[in-house]
């Protein structure tokens, strides 16, 4: 039955003080719904979803499988305490172990990325008994939590908080067509750990590369230095694989991840190789929501439909169009790999992407001015590019 106030209460909503913290800054829509890699807007729009919620939506949005392992879940039980076992936490740590194909056997199930470094970085210290000091890449980004903040290049200088880092962190250059590897050698035996985004997302889909990434492997073996991917961003087969780690052929000793982990339930995961896990005692990690069965659930259907739908191969295909088709209009190259794709634009992205969005189509930016950022859910089919290379033909260079 229709409200006949309904109308008048939610135009009063509107006008309405909002309460929340004004600490994101706002796109010029408003979403009351979606379907697949579709937005619907409040005011009538239907908007192409290229941004994927942050690089998290990987299933697109209401898929079968997905809201049919919460609704069971739910009704099975809610919530348990990590103190008490549950076959659906053991279900799901042994099909992401499987999923990523590494010898990473162990998996530590909490709440965010930045918790999961949090997490990574501690055990590094735990484990490396009397080293001081971590190495992160330079424009890199690992969260806001003190440790993961401390390793985000530039946070100390803009945004930061805290009135000192709990520990010391020495950052190194990434390689580049000019200058190749840089120099390694900060990587020494006070080194608990090396932590790095093979893929750097914030930073506009930065490709570290294969020759970096077995470089870092083979100078962390050489100190005792333990090697922390953080996939937060470009794991979950965002990379057209399960991690970049397989993508790149190198395993680090930990691996992190989130965002696409649940495909918009809020869950990440620590995962560690045997001889990191062979050091763990009861009471070294702790959490209260991390692994709770709604999670877990959503985690097992995630990797489920990644694999019987065959989205790696279709994120590397579709992957390929972009970089084919897309270098157009303001767009002069493609960065990125998979479905973390950055377009460089010949003026600032920033434009661009008002103007796409003025065409319905939802892209993203990064910390680099001229990288209009793609991370698109992993459903995205050839129809969507054409979408999206239209449109940029339409926007002056």
């Amino acid at each position: 039955m229709n409200n006949p106030n309904h109308t008048h209460t939610e135009s009063n909503a509107q006008a309405e003080k909002s309460h929340l913290a004004a600490v994101f800054a706002q796109y010029p829509i408003e979403v009351v719904g979606a379907d697949t890699v579709w937005l619907h807007t409040r005011d009538g729009r239907r908007v192409l979803d290229l941004y994927g919620g942050h690089a998290v939506a990987a299933l697109g949005y209401g898929h079968a499988q997905w809201l049919q392992a919460l609704r069971d879940q739910a009704r099975e039980v809610l919530f348990q305490t990590n103190a008490v076992p549950m076959e659906v936490r053991e279900r799901a740590a042994r099909r992401l172990v499987r999923f990523s194909g590494l010898n990473l056997d162990t998996v530590f199930f909490v709440n965010s990325g930045a918790e999961a470094n949090e997490c990574a970085l501690r055990l590094a210290f735990m484990q490396g008994a009397g080293r001081s000091r971590v190495v992160a890449v330079e424009h890199g980004f690992h969260g806001r939590t003190a440790a993961a903040a401390a390793v985000t290049y530039g946070a100390a200088k803009s945004w930061y908080g805290f009135p000192q880092t709990p520990f010391a962190v020495d950052f190194i250059g990434r390689p580049d067509q000019n200058t190749g590897t840089p120099d390694l050698s900060t990587i020494t035996e006070q080194t608990a750990a090396v932590i790095v985004e093979p893929v750097q997302g914030l930073a506009g889909a930065y490709d570290l590369g294969r020759d970096f990434l077995q470089a870092l492997r083979q100078r962390c073996d050489k100190t005792g230095a333990l090697l922390i991917f953080d996939e937060v961003q470009c794991g979950m087969g965002r990379c057209g694989e399960p991690f970049a780690a397989n993508l790149y052929g190198v395993t680090p000793d930990m691996i992190t991840t989130a965002k696409a982990l649940g495909s918009g339930f809020p869950c990440a995961a620590l995962l560690m190789s045997p001889a990191v896990a062979g050091h763990l005692k009861v009471g070294d990690l702790g959490t209260t929501f991390g692994g709770g069965p709604l999670a877990c659930a959503i985690i097992e259907a995630v990797v489920d439909a990644i694999e019987s739908e065959n989205l790696l191969a279709n994120v590397r295909r579709v992957s390929t169009l972009i970089r084919e088709r897309c270098v157009i209009g303001p767009v002069t190259d493609v960065q990125g790999a998979g479905f973390l794709l950055g377009l460089r634009t010949s003026r600032p992205a920033k434009e661009v992407q008002q103007a796409l969005l003025k065409r319905d189509i939802l892209a993203g930016t990064s910390s680099d001015p001229h990288i209009l950022r793609l991370l698109p859910p992993y459903i995205l089919g050839e129809e969507h590019v054409e979408l999206l290379r239209q449109a940029l033909a339409e926007v002056p260079a």
